[in-house]
């Protein structure tokens, strides 16, 4: 607003810019979860097992970890609009895959650019909803960025299953739909201005090796495991859960299995708004115990077969996520050197992609000997250890009050 009362030309077009901006990376983010309902369609079509799953699944966290040590700082050399339509051509790429998918090679490529989408956009699309907020509008344009960020995950799940249910098609159409939006993203973000003034060519972009100074260590371990944690859950959610509420608890409904992915990516956002009124220093704790709840809860599904634990667990365990996730990434930035903070918030993204893949790959290990629900209980067993392992160092050792900056 302007002094005089009136209305603000230039705040109001910001404000557009970053939510138009905004509105392309949830697109993005949609598309990197939007077979999560699908795959038991797919082990249908296809006749795989679960471990086929789980690595088709896995495949995307690969990608997104050979984006960020290669390329993860390219939107700073290049420019954000040229990495982020980078970004589009890789989801475009990725829906493409799907929609000739006739056999597995193509479920696998189409995950390994889903990755190299979400590697580009995770960083580039956050910068950019931050640069093209009008002055003073940090707080409201990471909230934007944030929602953005795992609503748009949460989105994925859920329109694809509610395609995939009341529409026809279910293999077909929700592509359909994504490319769709990937083209009128696309021409958003024509329209949108530059915000990095010295760019240069793409041959100045460098592998960015991870780093963990002296300094960062005691704060790095715990946020690392559980940063792990959180994202592994959020793996086992969105490669079996629908096969489990399928097979174990009779709900074939693909919309109902969307919608219980959609809600612990729901719930990660609100965990993630919920640091800046919690404090990062007592954020990361809480976010571990939270977190703790909601592998309980899981554990209380599996073993009994209960569709309200399910749920709850997705609410829990997000919101634990979310709390633990923001403040970890916090906490890890603030104890870094200023000339090294880009590289050791990379090695924490690496961390938690990795929590993504190589768990939820040994889920599908167990699955054929044990069941899924039994491969599930082996998961949340190693998940505890872990979690409770990340709490009591924060009991000995808890976050400096410099970190709840």
């Amino acid at each position: 607003m302007r002094e005089d009362g009136g209305a603000d030309p230039a705040g109001q077009r910001g404000w557009l810019r970053c939510l138009l901006a905004g509105a392309v990376f949830v697109v993005c983010m949609a598309g990197t979860t939007l077979p999560t309902p699908l795959y038991p369609l797919y082990q249908q079509e296809f006749g795989f097992s679960e471990l086929t799953v789980t690595v088709v699944y896995a495949v995307y966290a690969f990608g997104v970890i050979g984006v960020l040590l290669l390329a993860g700082n390219a939107s700073d050399t290049v420019g954000r609009r040229p990495a982020l339509l980078w970004g589009l051509g890789f989801a475009a790429a990725s829906a493409g895959c799907f929609l000739a998918a006739d056999g597995l090679p193509w479920l696998y490529a189409g995950r390994l650019f889903s990755g190299l989408s979400a590697g580009l956009f995770t960083g580039a699309a956050t910068a950019y909803v931050l640069e093209l907020a009008p002055p003073g509008g940090a707080s409201r344009a990471t909230f934007v960025a944030t929602a953005a960020n795992m609503g748009g995950l949460g989105c994925g799940p859920l329109l694809a299953g509610l395609l995939a249910e009341y529409a026809s098609d279910p293999l077909t159409l929700p592509f359909v739909v994504h490319l769709a939006l990937v083209a009128a993203s696309v021409l958003v973000l024509l329209r949108l201005p530059e915000t990095v003034t010295d760019r240069r060519p793409l041959s100045a972009v460098r592998p960015q090796r991870p780093a963990l100074p002296p300094q960062v260590r005691a704060v790095f371990v715990p946020s690392a495991v559980a940063a792990f944690v959180g994202f592994a859950l959020f793996g086992v959610f969105t490669s079996v859960s629908p096969a489990f509420l399928a097979r174990y608890l009779h709900v074939d409904n693909h919309a109902v299995s969307g919608l219980v992915v959609a809600l612990a990516f729901f719930a990660s956002t609100a965990g993630q708004l919920a640091v800046s009124r919690v404090g990062v220093a007592r954020s990361l704790p809480l976010g571990c115990a939270v977190l703790l709840a909601g592998l309980l809860l899981l554990g209380g599904a599996l073993y009994t077969d209960t569709l309200a634990l399910v749920v709850l667990s997705a609410l829990v365990g997000g919101t634990g996520q979310g709390l633990a996730f923001r403040a970890a990434i916090a906490a890890v930035a603030q104890a870094a050197p200023a000339d090294r903070r880009a590289a050791v918030i990379s090695t924490l993204f690496v961390v938690a992609y990795a929590g993504i893949s190589v768990p939820v790959i040994g889920v599908g290990l167990l699955a054929d000997p044990l069941g899924l629900e039994g491969a599930g209980l082996v998961f949340i067993a190693c998940m505890l250890v872990l979690i409770v392992l990340a709490a009591g160092y924060l009991l000995r050792r808890p976050v400096r009050a410099e970190a709840r900056r």
